[in-house]
């Protein structure tokens, strides 16, 4: 057990004072604070002055009036409609509007074209540049709303009967759980909300995000390491003080903790920035509750970290271990690589069908249940049943693995020169009682 222990401390130690572990953390904190203040900076530039815009008001009085009074009527309207009065025909009124914008007193103007049919008329904005379209898009809101009051008004509805016309329609989304009793999820009778679903597919997206960068960058140092002991040889004197299982294992949790260190200083590090009131305002205009998230789901997502980090951590240490030469370690784990993007391209692809038959079958696969079992927690429910067979399976998957990792960790820390056939591997296998 003390051997065990100083496996675990010096793996630990080892990489954790390494100036690329900790100019790496402190990178990624500061991308991270970057990020951040992104969305307060972006505020602080950015103007808050509503685009100024034009209209000769004799083109259409009932209209243009309107549609000045529903801008004017607006908090916080990105658009300020001025009008004009002018005497002057089409081409006299356009010509004048053209003067306004060369003079910088407008930024565009509305011009109004009497519809052939007799109802409401065409409508064209011109400016000098090039179309905005956080000028068009309230514009064209604007316009729809003067257009159903205009037609109300031609067709003699009280003023009740427009307000209801205006009035959008309340549309909110549900979750339930056509299962008896409550899923997985922790969602409750009735259903979660939108802003919860939106809520636990973040959680989603960033805990499948630092299970596979965690699986990438331990998984490939893990058999960096033992491939670079084996190549020097020092792998020779470490086998005679320390058994095999004890090294392996060692060498996975000792690299576990650093990945637990690491996210736990980058997890602060979030935490301090979204703590800024600014960005608790952002956070809350945008209906971001992390009080929202189930516990449960929290739960799931520490056990699924930790078995997906478990399964791949003892391939990859098992692949380094017939591995010789460092430069051959790339091409050998790569099927382990495709495994791990294959199940983090499931969970990117399958959030808007998380329910389709692919993505149900293979959150019983061992190796993409991690991500893909943990996305349909999230974000729909499946049954508690399945959850359970998942985690099994899973669990069964991992002890097959160590066991198989620790045999070929055993026999191949010893074997040198070219890389090892399986058929030989099996060979050697043999003579090791696991």
């Amino acid at each position: 057990m003390n051997d065990f222990k100083t496996v675990i401390g010096f793996t630990f130690r080892n990489k954790f004072r390494t100036k690329a572990f900790m100019v790496t953390t402190l990178i990624i904190a500061l991308l991270i604070t970057i990020v951040a203040h992104i969305p307060y900076a972006i505020s602080i530039f950015s103007s808050d002055e509503p685009t100024k815009i034009g209209m000769i008001q004799s083109q259409d009085e009932e209209i243009t009036t309107m549609l000045a009074a529903f801008f004017e009527a607006q908090e916080d309207s990105d658009i300020e409609l001025t009008l004009y009065e002018s005497g002057a025909d089409t081409a006299g009124q356009e010509k004048e509007m053209k003067q306004y914008v060369q003079d910088g007193e407008i930024e565009g103007y509305l011009m109004l074209e009497p519809s052939e049919s007799g109802g409401f008329p065409k409508v064209y904005y011109k400016s000098e540049g090039n179309t905005d379209f956080s000028v068009m898009s309230p514009l064209e809101t604007g316009l729809q709303i003067v257009k159903t009051q205009w037609i109300g008004t031609e067709l003699g509805l009280t003023d009740q009967q427009q307000q209801q016309l205006y009035e959008p329609v309340q549309l909110e989304k549900r979750q339930i759980s056509a299962t008896s009793g409550s899923g997985a999820g922790g969602i409750k009778e009735e259903g979660k909300t939108f802003a919860e679903t939106a809520t636990s597919m973040g959680l989603v997206y960033v805990v499948v995000i630092v299970l596979f960068t965690g699986i990438m960058v331990s998984g490939q140092l893990i058999a960096t390491e033992i491939t670079a002991e084996k190549s020097s040889r020092v792998m020779e004197i470490l086998i005679t003080s320390v058994s095999p299982l004890k090294q392996m294992f060692g060498k996975i949790i000792g690299m576990f903790l650093i990945a637990l260190a690491q996210i736990g200083f980058l997890g602060v590090t979030v935490a301090l920035n979204l703590s800024l009131p600014y960005n608790q305002e952002i956070l809350k205009n945008l209906e971001i509750d992390l009080s929202q998230i189930p516990a449960s789901l929290w739960v799931y997502a520490v056990v699924f970290y930790l078995m997906g980090f478990f399964l791949y951590a003892t391939l990859f240490a098992a692949i380094g271990s017939i591995v010789s030469r460092t430069e051959d370690l790339g091409q050998a784990v790569m099927p382990i690589t495709f495994l791990s993007l294959a199940g983090f391209y499931l969970v990117i692809f399958g959030l808007n069908s998380p329910d389709s038959s692919y993505i149900v079958f293979t959150s019983f696969i061992p190796f993409f249940s991690p991500f893909v079992m943990f996305m349909r927690i999230g974000v729909v429910d499946p049954a508690l049943w399945e959850v359970l067979l998942s985690i099994g399976i899973l669990a069964v998957t991992i002890y097959l693995c160590g066991w198989l990792s620790a045999k070929i960790y055993r026999t191949g820390v010893l074997m040198y020169g070219k890389k090892p056939s399986w058929k030989e591997i099996r060979k050697a296998m043999k003579a090791y009682k696991f």
